[in-house]
């Protein structure tokens, strides 16, 4: 399954990318026209085997927040078109890049930045890390935030052990179909 997984992520990565290059290129001219500040937000992130990398979405906070998990800024912190961003996951497109370079994957834990100790040894525990890291993931679609790091690492492991193209198809058309 990791092969046709992996064969699937490319497809649909760079499927989106082409196919949303228009929107892609919207977006970003909105946000850098609305807000000063780079319209891509780039972050360090913890990927398959605790391994870092760069994270990149549409930037959806006003420039100079500080870089830390989304539940622990503002409301305030968030720009007027963030919120629009946010509401329909299109923040989220950037992220099909790290799809296609192999840092991530479509369906996964979501990444977490290194700051979040308590998580990153939560999901260690139950061996969460052997997985890519996703754009949506198990607990997304369950409505697990990020604040509570135990039941958001118990979720990632049901997805460790649940996982197969039907469940990610599912978690997939339940994130791109879910009401905002």
């Amino acid at each position: 399954m990791p092969e046709l997984k992996r064969i699937f992520d490319i497809i649909v990565s760079t499927t989106g990318l082409v196919g949303l290059s228009t929107l892609l290129i919207l977006v970003w001219l909105i946000v850098k026209l609305t807000s000063p500040g780079p319209a891509i937000f780039a972050q360090t992130r913890i990927g398959r085997y605790e391994r870092r990398f760069t994270c990149y979405k549409f930037r959806t906070m006003y420039a100079g927040t500080p870089q830390r998990a989304t539940h622990e800024v503002g409301n305030d912190a968030v720009t007027p078109q963030g919120r629009i961003l946010r509401k329909y996951k299109i923040d989220e497109l950037p992220q099909l890049w790290n799809v296609l370079r192999g840092e991530m994957s479509l369906v996964g834990p979501r990444p977490c930045l290194p700051v979040q100790k308590e998580l990153i040894a939560e999901r260690r525990r139950r061996g969460v890390y052997e997985l890519r890291p996703g754009i949506t993931g198990l607990a997304q679609t369950q409505g697990v935030d990020m604040s509570d790091s135990r039941h958001l690492a118990e979720r990632d492991a049901a997805y460790v052990r649940l996982r197969s193209l039907a469940v990610d198809w599912q978690l997939s058309g339940k994130t791109v179909f879910q009401a905002p």
